[in-house]
């Protein structure tokens, strides 16, 4: 039987650029959806899905992250002391969320070098990878419960895969893949934003991994790819070669909050349901949509 996951590795150290001048002194995943930054949706959903230990690898203007999922007594007693005992509550759990652990990220640019800064912590089992930008909202199953539970069948690396329409083949890698059983692919390929016409299907591959150990010897033999940056997906074809590799189309509504659009998206759905601002809000939007 597979080992169990229990550790996830979340790359944090990006600089933001898509959100400027807001992220110029702000982390972009602390960016709040409704009243919670976007990566403590992130570390919710994995520890939903029995994750335990989870591996922040953060830069150097990245402090708030790592004060977010650190405990905060003096606020929490300050305010006890004034009688908000659920919001204190509300501030505590966040740090009892899971063992956090930062690793400063070293090396080149890259989705593929957070991963491998990781090495050490990871240690010699297998283990998920997901952004701190970009989260489904999966209330039957979460996210990265639904990648562990195909790696538990099948001992392989397992992908995220999401259906995509034509425009998301100029924005996404697309899985060229054989369907093995009801939403499981055994992936052939990916090929990198090829559009609509050369799309090998309409199953987009998008971030959210798990991965076995052999991934950090890819890493290491991976050459720098485009813009000089070492790339998760090119080690990912070298394993490729040597495993299968599957890919799970996700169940759930996916939500790019590292794009403005996607950000806006998810502040209007999640506002739309809450329970206590759910009502009004709709009311509000309806007054202000023509």
């Amino acid at each position: 039987m597979p080992q169990k996951i229990r550790k996830l590795v979340i790359p944090v150290a990006g600089l933001g650029t898509r959100f400027l001048p807001a992220t110029k002194a702000q982390p972009k995943e602390m960016l709040p959806v409704v009243d919670k930054p976007i990566i403590q949706y992130v570390v919710e959903d994995a520890v939903r899905a029995g994750i335990t230990d989870i591996i922040l690898v953060t830069g150097p203007s990245k402090r708030a992250v790592e004060d977010h999922f650190s405990p905060n007594y003096e606020l929490v007693n300050w305010l006890k002391k004034q009688g908000k005992d659920a919001m204190a509550e509300d501030v505590k759990k966040i740090a009892d969320l899971a063992n956090f652990i930062f690793v400063r990220q070293k090396g080149p640019y890259g989705n593929g070098t957070p991963v491998l800064c990781a090495k050490s912590v990871v240690g010699d089992e297998p283990f998920a990878v997901v952004w701190g930008d970009e989260f489904f909202h999966a209330p039957k199953k979460p996210h990265v419960q639904q990648l562990i539970e195909v790696y538990e069948k099948y001992g392989d690396p397992v992908l995220t895969g999401y259906k995509i329409d034509d425009e998301g083949t100029k924005k996404y890698g697309v899985i060229d893949g054989l369907e093995i059983e009801k939403s499981v692919y055994q992936v052939k390929s990916i090929v990198e934003k090829p559009g609509p016409e050369k799309a090998p299907s309409r199953l987009g591959s998008l971030g959210g991994y798990v991965l076995t150990p052999d991934i950090f010897e890819a890493l290491e033999k991976t050459k720098l790819g485009k813009g000089g940056e070492l790339w998760l997906v090119d080690a990912i074809f070298k394993l490729l070669k040597k495993r299968p590799i599957y890919a799970k189309l996700i169940e759930g509504e996916y939500y790019d909050t590292g794009s403005k659009m996607g950000y806006l998206k998810a502040n209007v759905d999640f506002a739309l349901r809450d329970k206590n601002l759910g009502a009004d809000f709709r009311k509000y939007l309806k007054s202000v949509v023509y």
